[in-house]
């Protein structure tokens, strides 16, 4: 074929994409190299977010020892103990997911990629300042928003850039290099938090570290495009080929896929309303997120924000059980990477109904065990069943729906699993002084049998699925 047969099978190809034919392009991607740094791009704007997540509980016996907090308190609803200070977190994530997941919808999966992180990251800088617990509680309220906007943005962006065959392995290796910065957080934390340099609270340093590393998105912005699919959506059709064209050039498939003529474009997608989420055909499969989402948050933050805090609990020095958390949290990066060799072999589902039975079985053993090598042991595979869970489900919940309500639906199930874990903080808590280690894990239990009955009878199969086709 000549050079202008070429060209114009491009422009007939290219009129044709709307959302539909655009997902059909992108699903014939292959995992390429250009397309995994795409995704590890993003997973280093989200290492922030989880950094800043995960300190919640490795401060915690720092701001016990600064006089900010107590580990427990006398009422149910202590707003001077740890308990406040988690419940502040989450309840800043719930409105971020609940109310302002639309904003990624709105505004493109890349600007508010950048603006979440930077928001989050200057009300930590102004928390860390704070002398009081109701500065310290509201300032952590502030950052938790942009963190619970962040996490979905990040969520929608890796599902709409890669093709369905290597959605699992993506999320994945995105949870991997996310969760790096888990074993920094907790090394920072035990190195620190027993100390004041400078006559500055190590707790308060671990904070600003997190916060001034987190300028690096500025340069990370640089080399990440638009969902072509949200363009499409929005009727930036030109914009999204322009995407279009530069994936399927880097991967090799450009001249491959741009000889299909489709028909005529499909034109712009009537968008949802909100209240449309709550109507057939979404309804069912909100209702059934929102279940799963208030139960998985008991297994993972369950443990993973009172892990210093359950160790103390046992009899362990505070210096010793941020040593300890420091070599479980080890196991945060490395345990997505084994499971991206099974990733994309089996159904979301049964992926995370063997997680959380995993989470129970460690979980149980976790309470009753003394010994430190077999607390350590108990600790790292407790966290690795947990990290499995968390990249399965957060591929699961946003490749379930569309792109044109992609975020905000995400946002609104996943805003459950916010609630769960503000009022974790209090109820473990409680769980803590009445029984124990042992009625924490009981509570955990609980609630990961409600997640694999729910998963198990009525999740949808994804696997293999591309999407808006």
């Amino acid at each position: 074929m000549s050079a202008v047969g070429i060209d114009t099978t491009l422009d007939l190809a290219d009129a044709a994409s709307g959302p539909s034919e655009i997902s059909r392009r992108l699903e014939r991607l292959p995992a390429s190299p250009h397309l995994w740094r795409l995704v590890i791009l993003l997973s280093l704007g989200g290492c922030f977010e989880i950094y800043d997540l995960f300190l919640t509980g490795y401060i915690a016996p720092g701001l016990g020892r600064s006089g900010l907090l107590s580990t427990t308190t006398d009422s149910f609803f202590g707003f001077s103990g740890i308990g406040a200070f988690i419940a502040a977190t989450f309840a800043g994530l719930f409105v971020g997911t609940f109310f302002l997941g639309f904003l990624a919808d709105r505004f493109g999966r890349r600007l508010i990629f950048t603006w979440a992180l930077l928001a989050y990251s200057a009300a930590s800088v102004l928390m860390a300042c704070q002398t009081t617990s109701g500065g310290l509680l509201l300032w952590r309220f502030i950052a938790g928003i942009g963190i619970g906007v962040e996490i979905i943005t990040i969520d929608a962006y890796i599902t709409e850039l890669v093709p369905s065959g290597m959605r699992g392995r993506a999320f994945a290796v995105n949870q991997a290099v996310m969760f790096a910065a888990v074993p920094v957080v907790a090394f920072l934390a035990w190195w620190l938090v027993p100390l004041s340099p400078y006559g500055i609270d190590g707790w308060r340093w671990v904070v600003l570290i997190g916060a001034t590393a987190s300028m690096v998105i500025w340069i990370l912005r640089l080399y990440l495009p638009e969902s072509p699919l949200w363009l499409a959506r929005h009727g930036r059709t030109s914009e999204a080929i322009a995407i279009l064209r530069t994936l399927e050039g880097a991967t090799g498939t450009h001249a491959a896929s741009e000889r299909v003529v489709i028909g005529r474009a499909t034109g712009i997608v009537p968008k949802a309303a909100f209240a449309d989420l709550f109507r057939a055909p979404y309804l069912s499969l909100v209702v059934l997120f929102m279940i799963f989402n208030l139960c998985q948050a008991f297994g993972f933050y369950g443990f993973a924000n009172w892990v210093p805090t359950l160790l103390v609990e046992k009899g362990i020095t505070v210096t010793k059980s941020l040593q300890y958390s420091f070599i479980v949290a080890f196991a945060y990066p490395i345990a997505p990477l084994l499971a991206a060799s099974f990733a994309d072999r089996f159904e979301r589902k049964w992926i995370i109904a063997g997680s959380a039975l995993a989470i129970i079985l460690f979980g149980l053993m976790f309470s009753q065990l003394i010994a430190p090598a077999l607390l350590i042991l108990c600790g790292v595979l407790l966290t690795a069943a947990n990290t499995t869970m968390s990249y399965a489900y957060h591929a699961y919940q946003t490749e379930v729906f569309p792109t044109a309500v992609r975020a905000r639906a995400a946002g609104i199930v996943y805003s459950m699993s916010r609630v769960s874990a503000m009022f974790s903080g209090f109820i473990v808590a409680f769980m803590l002084r009445e029984s124990g280690v042992t009625g924490v894990f009981g509570l955990i239990t609980a609630a990961m049998a409600v997640v694999i009955v729910a998963l198990v009878a009525f999740g949808p199969n994804v696997r293999g699925r591309p999407l808006d086709a």
